[in-house]
């Protein structure tokens, strides 16, 4: 089975890794970060205690991080 992660701790592990608040809009919550010259913007659905498998992908993408950092 999927280990489900919530929203504060990618959110706490996004920071951690240098990402920082941006904006947010209703329930989605907008992380940026510069790296190499490139902007990396991540959007996280807000106040989830489990964030669903193909969301927690598309953030792993988003933000150029492993399975393994969080």
């Amino acid at each position: 089975m999927a280990k489900f992660y919530s929203s504060d701790h990618i959110l706490k592990t996004l920071r951690k890794n240098g990402f920082h608040f941006v904006s947010q809009k209703g329930s989605h919550i907008k992380y940026r970060r510069e790296l190499e010259g490139k902007a990396l913007t991540v959007i996280i659905p807000a106040d989830r205690k489990e964030i669903p498998i193909g969301t927690f992908h598309s953030i792993l993408k988003q933000s150029n991080l492993t399975r393994s950092d969080f």
